[in-house]
């Protein structure tokens, strides 16, 4: 089994944990992609793309101002040692 099946493996058997001891961004469950350690603590992983379009969607705003929301409002918010990381995904 190569590495990344593991890994994948062990998120899967592990989420129902994990989903108990990090914290979540509300109204994103949608773009949550994974989970993640920073500082020897585990987090949440979100997709910042999935999230700006949830946000045009759900409150049908423009990207401009599902940005500056996002940006201020949910990435900008610092709750604790697990708050939750938000990823540029770049694809090559």
């Amino acid at each position: 089994m190569g590495e990344q099946s593991k890994m994948v493996k062990i998120c899967t058997e592990h989420q129902e944990e994990l989903e108990e001891i990090t914290l979540t961004a509300d109204g994103f469950e949608d773009a949550l992609i994974g989970y993640g350690r920073q500082f020897n603590y585990p987090v949440a992983v979100y997709d910042v793309e999935k999230c700006l379009n949830i946000l045009q969607l759900r409150d049908g705003i423009t990207e401009d101002e599902a940005v500056e929301y996002f940006e201020y409002n949910v990435q900008g918010a610092y709750v604790g040692k697990s708050t939750p990381v938000f990823i540029y995904s770049y694809y090559v």
